[in-house]
């Protein structure tokens, strides 16, 4: 079965920095897109950062120019490296895989996820 397994959270000033790192049992290249996932207490999980094979981004409005995701396929391993953060961006963070294209069939990979606390 597929694995994502994430790390690197923990607990950061204002303006601090902090690399997520995602470990999968699978070839990055296995999936269409990989990605970074947040959510906050009491909100729904909502889009980070996404690559997809051919190694274009996608960013959520509130981190472009802040964060940055990136990948090792000798590794198989994804990272987002989290700079500038701001007490908003507390949240706990998922790695995630898809398998496949909307609307056609597709499988979905969830890491167990990893909290990042941006507090003085």
């Amino acid at each position: 079965q597929v694995q994502l397994v994430e790390s690197g959270g923990g607990l950061v000033q204002p303006g601090g920095s902090l690399r997520l790192s995602c470990a999968a049992s699978e070839s990055i290249l296995s999936f269409n897109v990989v990605g970074w996932y947040l959510q906050a207490p009491g909100k729904q999980r909502e889009l980070v950062a996404g690559i997809n094979r051919g190694g274009l981004t996608n960013y959520a409005d509130s981190v472009k120019g802040r964060f940055t995701i990136s990948r090792d396929t000798a590794k198989n391993m994804v990272y987002l490296q989290m700079n500038s953060l701001k007490p908003e961006d507390t949240s706990i963070y998922y790695c995630h895989g898809r398998v496949g294209i909307p609307p056609g069939r597709v499988n979905e990979y969830w890491g167990q996820g990893t909290q990042v606390t941006v507090s003085s």
